[in-house]
């Protein structure tokens, strides 16, 4: 009678956990429903129909948009920008944010100045942002220029120059976000005990030997995780480098997301760029899931 007793509360105990989940979950379950799960599947739809976006009209084309995504060079040069646009992301601004992270972790309250002034291009826009470099590189008139011009020299075309563009983008790309990873870094800094740093002193280690031997091994998680978040934020740009370029001179500068906006809302061919947009989250799931899978592979051998 007892054990049937307790048998029947565990079960009752069970449902209540479960009623109460459900109750916290729905509210979430059903926003990623409509605003994430709901638009991927609607984009894979279209993709498979000729559609302006616009009339009623929709003609199912089947593959005939995926065929032509393959073949299409515009959409792989646009991807080898994202690519280049990551690559270098990473390569500047994790060693960048990581320096200025242990410049101010070694130099405690007083460099608190600091992580103000270098913590402001993150809490702008990347709107105005966009615009403040589009005119500040301006051919006539930009800092760049002028400063060229004071020392005798000619005027600089950065965004007009179909070789210097792309890699002008990618400064402003990185001055903005270097203080996001340095803040990243900082709170890696923050989760180590000082006891480890102390220790090291007494051994009569010195502020380069404790950072390459004992904190940059401690911090390898978090530089994995901030490689990743760098990586897939690169590979989804638009706003910042369709106003600076709108992804010229040319297609110099273009990448996947103005490629897909191009033909979507100034083409009218909302076919194809839904299918552009679904390409684009295919490459961005499989380079970001491969990437994961060989850091986790590195740090089990480790």
């Amino acid at each position: 009678m007892e054990i049937t007793r307790r048998q029947t509360l565990r079960v009752q105990r069970q449902s209540q956990t479960w009623t109460a989940a459900a109750a916290f979950l729905a509210p979430v379950l059903i926003l990623l429903g409509v605003y994430i799960a709901y638009p991927i599947i609607s984009s894979f739809q279209i993709s498979l129909q000729k559609w302006n976006g616009i009339s009623a009209d929709r003609v199912f084309v089947g593959m005939a948009n995926w065929r032509q995504l393959a073949s299409d060079a515009g959409f792989w040069a646009a991807f080898k920008n994202n690519v280049t646009i990551m690559i270098l992301s990473i390569l500047v601004q994790l060693p960048i944010g990581l320096a200025l992270a242990t410049f101010l972790d070694f130099g405690g309250r007083r460099l608190n100045v600091f992580k103000v002034m270098w913590f402001v291009p993150l809490l702008m826009s990347s709107v105005a942002i966009g615009f403040l470099f589009r005119y500040a590189l301006a051919t006539n008139g930009g800092v760049v220029s002028t400063i060229s011009r004071l020392f005798g020299g000619r005027n600089v075309d950065l965004l007009g120059s179909p070789t210097k563009a792309l890699y002008a983008v990618i400064g402003v790309i990185c001055w903005q976000f270097v203080p996001f990873y340095m803040v990243y870094f900082m709170a890696a800094y923050t989760g180590m005990s000082f006891d480890i740093f102390e220790a090291a002193t007494i051994d009569g280690a010195t502020r380069g030997q404790y950072f390459w031997r004992i904190a940059l091994p401690l911090l390898a998680p978090s530089v994995k995780s901030a490689a990743i978040l760098s990586m897939v934020g690169s590979l989804k740009y638009f706003d910042l480098i369709y106003v600076m370029t709108g992804g010229g001179p040319g297609t110099s500068t273009e990448i996947m997301a103005t490629y897909m906006y191009r033909y979507s809302f100034k083409n009218f061919n909302m076919g194809y760029g839904s299918t552009v947009a679904c390409g684009m989250f295919i490459l961005i799931s499989v380079i970001a899931l491969a990437t994961m899978r060989l850091i986790n592979q590195g740090g089990d051998r480790a």
